[in-house]
């Protein structure tokens, strides 16, 4: 756990997806993870993630605007050799965003938390390296964003929102709104404590809608994770955890919404081949048969299963392993998927080529079980997982829509509380 596999990503690490390029650049909200061997925030595919500092993990991180060149205002900075903007605490960009602080650093660029002069409120502004190829991601980027903006122009579904975006001294610079910690972080804080099935029931609903939006109108997520699920919640806002999310004994609404659009897919695009982070990507992905946005339901599926145990459902890092231990959870992956998959070196006699007397078959053993023996007897619980079933579907023909995991009994409760009060 920890070391690089063939696919150049790391435990909770990152992965290829898009181009060399493109798995770089993220966008979106800038509270992340601070955790080795990938320090990154909200962004990612891509083994060189952002490091991030967060107002929560003071103890840990180091000073957010350490190695920041803090010259006098207005002074101009020149690029540092590897593209980055030098920028300075107390420059104005855009004769608008005043930068108070460093929030992170990636391959793509730096992230500031910034002051909106225009409006008095913080804002988090990424500043991408001033190469070529992270201008073009950067700029299809920010044409997906301004499509969801545009699509949904009343802030309705919990997706970020792009603020505006600019250049300065040549960087192309993305304005986010400032949100809080990921879902990743808050479980990490909490020693990996669980969310209740209320709590995911809340949660997941929202992101139901969200990403249930972005399929309606041919937009294929890619890379939705823990990292990529941020709380609403600012640094001003009361911190989240297990108490303050509970009123009167009841769960209060954790709000949060869906970021990091950097490898978002229209159906019309080019798909490349390898997508999503290692531990979310669908079987599909890994057998390259293809994919469109049921890989995105996979995806959530192992990220309601990671909210409900504290654990991720699939720890691997190597793409044999990862599907031995979808047949360790799931059973046996269909013949007719192996038969079509154009990895035959993944196949001997029609059965998953996997050597079951290994070393990684005992590491299986020690960390997999069966889906069916994670729950407890709850009726609530039972209907997690059968959402949860139905979202874990090899076959893509067989997988559940989000518009139809809407529907499903377990968000009954949600709507129930929606309707009119009885005259």
């Amino acid at each position: 756990m920890g070391r690089k596999d063939d696919d150049c990503d790391s435990w909770r690490g990152d992965d290829v997806s898009k181009s060399n390029c493109r798995s770089h650049i993220k966008s979106g909200s800038f509270k992340q993870r601070t955790q080795q061997p990938t320090l990154e925030m909200y962004n990612s595919p891509g083994d060189t993630s952002l490091q991030i500092q967060s107002p929560f993990l003071l103890d840990e991180a180091v000073s957010a605007d350490e190695g920041v060149n803090k010259t006098k205002e207005g002074e101009a900075c020149e690029d540092d050799e590897e593209g980055h903007l030098n920028y300075h605490i107390g420059l104005l960009m855009k004769e608008r965003y005043e930068v108070v602080s460093t929030l992170g650093e990636g391959a793509f660029g730096r992230v500031v938390e910034c002051i909106d002069r225009h409006k008095d409120e913080h804002v988090a502004v990424k500043i991408v390296r001033k190469f070529e190829s992270f201008c073009e991601v950067a700029r299809s980027e920010i044409a997906v964003l301004e499509e969801i903006n545009s699509l949904d122009d009343d802030n309705t579904f919990a997706c970020v929102r792009m603020l505006d975006w600019f250049k300065h001294e040549g960087h192309i610079c993305i304005v986010f709104e400032l949100l809080g910690l990921s879902t990743f972080d808050f479980l990490r804080q909490n020693n990996f404590l669980p969310f209740s099935v209320e709590q995911i029931r809340y949660m997941a609903f929202e992101i139901f809608r969200a990403v249930s939006f972005l399929h309606r109108n041919k937009l294929t997520h890619t890379d939705l994770k823990p990292e990529n699920i941020l709380f609403v919640c600012s640094d001003s806002d009361v911190k989240y955890n297990h108490e303050t999310m509970c009123e009167k004994g009841k769960p209060r609404g954790p709000d949060v919404k869906v970021v990091d659009f950097g490898t978002a897919t229209f159906d019309h695009q080019h798909h490349e081949s390898l997508v999503s982070t290692r531990h979310y990507r669908a079987p599909e992905i890994i057998l390259d048969l293809g994919w469109n946005q049921a890989c995105d339901v996979w995806s959530l599926g192992c990220v309601l299963i990671e909210f409900y145990l504290g654990r991720m459902l699939f720890p691997s890092h190597d793409c044999k392993e990862h599907l031995a231990m979808m047949e360790k959870v799931l059973g046996p992956i269909p013949l007719h998927l192996l038969k079509q998959t154009r990895k035959q070196d993944y196949v001997r006699h029609d059965r998953l080529n996997w050597d079951e007397q290994s070393s990684s078959d005992n590491y299986i053993r020690k960390h997999c079980k069966p889906l069916k023996h994670m729950q407890t007897k709850s009726e609530e619980e039972r209907q997690l997982f059968d959402l949860l079933s139905c979202m874990l579907e090899y076959d893509v023909c067989r997988r559940i829509t989000l518009e139809e995991a809407l529907w499903h009994p377990f968000f009954s409760p949600l709507k129930a509380q929606k309707q009119p009060p009885c005259s």
